[in-house]
């Protein structure tokens, strides 16, 4: 029987405990939190995201600001906004929401903010230091994934592990994040191009689903008593929910999931933990300040 992995309970009680060190910081007269959010144009699932980042700061007792705009703003003004968020001394994190407009270039917005204030930790000064394993903001999902596999003690030391995906948001950092000392896993990264796909992902013992291709990963594709986290959230057609949409993750929950010892559901699973990432590295600013 498969162990369903509770991201929301998860992140609930991580939450808990950094509302515990803010109410310290409060108590000893420090600094308290302050993350901001960039919000470009009125993408549906950005919104619902961004909202969700607000109610987490309120609920652990951080400052926090939304600064939108619309989707037609120019490059330039967007990276003027940033270099104001990177010289504001309140302001200790902050994050532009992803995706932006195809007339800005995401690569330039991430590396005009401060490594300092990457509450998301994309910056490739971050990214380099988590590469050679020297403190960091680690990027949110993969952070959350981390701390997952961790808190539900799933065992990594020597075992496979398929990194389906590779993005340099997901993918990339996470297959470094398993291979690293301390957790030690066997990492294989595969993609849309890797040849007998298939058969690479039936040997692993975790299999972490980031390609965002809806139940790509079936029943035939993973062995008995695999680990499933599963990272997709592509929104289909779901003419029986109030929306007419639901999400759907990379994995083809229903018949994997008898097959699995671990499986992460969409959503509740890595959502709620991307988020909370969030929050520990704004937490982890404070301190480094």
């Amino acid at each position: 029987m498969y162990q369903t992995i509770d991201g929301k309970k998860v992140a609930a009680e991580i939450r808990l405990e950094i509302a515990d060190e803010v109410k310290k910081l409060r108590e000893s007269g420090k600094k308290i939190p302050h993350l901001s959010a960039i919000l470009v144009g009125n993408n549906g699932s950005s919104e619902t995201y961004v909202a969700n980042k607000i109610k987490d700061c309120e609920e652990v007792g951080f400052q926090s600001t939304l600064i939108r705009f619309p989707a037609e703003i120019s490059e330039k003004e967007l990276l003027d906004k940033i270099a104001d968020l990177n010289v504001d001394k309140d302001v200790d994190g902050f994050i532009v929401q992803l995706p932006l407009p195809g007339h800005i270039s995401e690569n330039k917005v991430i590396e005009a903010i401060d490594p300092v204030k990457d509450a998301d930790g994309f910056h490739p000064v971050n990214l380099g230091k988590m590469m050679i394993g020297l403190p960091c903001y680690l990027p949110a999902t993969p952070y959350g994934i981390i701390e997952l596999i961790k808190r539900y003690k799933i065992a990594t030391s020597g075992m496979f592990c398929v990194v389906i995906g590779r993005s340099n948001i997901v993918g990339r950092p996470v297959s470094i994040l398993l291979s690293q000392k301390g957790i030690d896993a066997t990492v294989t990264l595969v993609h849309s191009r890797t040849k007998n796909i298939e058969s690479i992902i039936r040997q692993a013992d975790i299999i972490i689903a980031a390609i965002g291709s809806p139940s790509f990963v079936t029943a035939d594709m993973v062995k008995d008593g695999v680990a499933v986290i599963d990272v997709g959230t592509t929104r289909v057609t779901a003419p029986e929910t109030k929306t007419g949409w639901k999400l759907a993750g990379d994995v083809d929950f229903e018949n994997v999931a008898p097959k699995c010892s671990f499986i992460t559901p969409v959503p509740g699973g890595v959502g709620p933990m991307t988020r909370v990432s969030l929050l520990r590295n704004t937490l982890m600013a404070v301190k480094l300040r």
